[in-house]
């Protein structure tokens, strides 16, 4: 393998997949390889490691057809995985297949830590959400709606859990005939505990079940903000309460709440909006925080739709599709596509305003896909000079004389899955 790598190394290959080598930096930033070698339980100089960094460098691309774009090996792609070829998508299959959820699962874990140990999350504030994707699967299987006009089809279920402040993802799970919404939801939050273990989470309507509010309280240092399922016993609390008008056709109450059957008694948060009892809309809360209602209502919880925002900006990295449901394949597709983006985020952060801002499809359309180049080897060194790279992004002063830029950071410049070579760009 290494000297199928070597040989095509020796001859100077042209494309414009150039600006994509910038990430390989970013994984040795983040440590990306050694979480990838403790996934696949192999060594720098076996194949299953690389196989894994193609799929991370597709998730990258916003694609999962490389493998069915030959034009991509003479253009460099292979090597940016240290291999000489393309692998094949049962070469895929096979390594994701034999590893398990756990391993897909202590993966993200790890790489939680990492990132906030880099500042990744900024505050204390956790949403999570169940997010549906649809699915090409041949399975036979129940036909959901994602929206309530849309067609019945098959969908995955999947959970996410997202810091609020920066925006980025702490870690996903996904529920299947054997986890539901509740136990999904706390193997999500047994994760962010190694993040945060005192944040307030901001949940969906979903979670609003008597199993995973009663373990948040009893198992967790965590607050909580649910809303209440709008059932019959609900809806009578809410207009039996006397409300606290807080502005123009908006009010406040709240009383305590226990489900059926149990003893434990909850805050629950009721809002009402509307000026005259003709117009009065009701919502309630469940909360485990002794935060001011106006507080949790009226300025927090508007922040848990920084997760939708996270789908729309990165959701084309491989949260978006599921091929299949054999869990062992998505678990581990979907963890290494948070590598990509734990990557992505570095290197977007280096950029100027407006262009940090740019979504993962245009980043992939317009940095990864688009610069013209060319890479070749000087002595111990692979060298990609990049003909058009868009002055304005400022990327020379992030990646110009990169070995010397790692050493000042305290990383070995030599890159593991590339056999020790050193990386460095040129700019012309």
């Amino acid at each position: 393998m290494e000297r199928f790598f070597r040989e095509r190394l020796s001859k100077k290959i042209c494309g414009t997949l150039v600006g994509l080598w910038f990430l390989a930096a970013e994984h040795m930033r983040m440590g990306n390889w050694d979480l990838i070698k403790g996934y696949t339980g192999c060594s720098d100089t076996d194949i299953e490691p690389r196989i894994a960094m193609q799929i991370v460098n597709e998730s990258a691309l916003c694609s999962n057809r490389i493998r069915k774009s030959n034009y991509i090996n003479h253009q460099g792609f292979e090597l940016l995985n240290g291999l000489g070829f393309l692998v094949t998508d049962e070469q895929v299959h096979d390594l994701l297949d034999k590893h398990t959820v756990s391993q897909a699962q202590s993966l993200q874990e790890t790489l939680a830590v990492i990132r906030r140990n880099r500042n990744h999350y900024k505050g204390d504030l956790i949403a999570i959400d169940p997010h549906r994707i649809v699915s090409a699967s041949q399975r036979i299987m129940p036909r959901k709606k994602k929206h309530p006009e849309e067609p019945s089809r098959k969908m995955l279920q999947t959970f996410f859990a997202l810091d609020t402040q920066s925006g980025q993802p702490i870690g996903c799970g996904i529920g299947s005939p054997g986890v539901n919404t509740s136990l999904a939801t706390m193997d999500l939050l047994n994760m962010v505990s190694a993040v945060n273990k005192n944040a307030l989470i901001l949940a969906d309507k979903e979670h609003f079940t008597e199993y995973l509010i009663q373990s948040i309280c009893q198992k967790s240092d965590f607050e909580l903000l649910v809303p209440a399922l709008s059932t019959e016993r609900i809806r009578k609390i809410e207009r039996s309460l006397k409300y606290q008008r807080k502005w123009s056709g908006y009010a406040i109450a709240e009383s305590m709440f226990n489900f059926d059957r149990c003893k434990e008694k909850y805050r629950l948060l009721s809002q009402r909006e509307g000026e005259v009892p003709a117009d009065y809309v009701y919502k309630s809360f469940l909360t485990l925080s002794n935060r001011p209602a106006t507080e949790l209502l009226g300025e927090l919880y508007h922040e848990r739709w920084s997760i939708e925002d996270f789908f729309n900006f990165d959701g084309a990295m491989g949260f978006d599709r599921a091929s299949t449901f054999n869990l062992n394949i998505r678990y581990g597709k979907m963890s290494l596509a948070l590598l990509a983006q734990a990557a992505t985020y570095e290197f977007r952060e280096k950029l100027p305003k407006p262009y940090n801002r740019w979504n993962s499809t245009h980043l992939a359309d317009s940095v990864f896909t688009k610069i013209d180049g060319d890479i070749r080897t000087k002595d111990d060194t692979i060298i990609v000079t990049c003909y058009n790279a868009p002055k304005e992004l400022n990327l020379h002063k992030h990646y110009q004389n990169l070995p010397e830029k790692l050493v000042s950071e305290g990383i070995n410049p030599k890159v593991p899955w590339l056999y020790d070579f050193k990386l460095d760009f040129r700019f012309k």
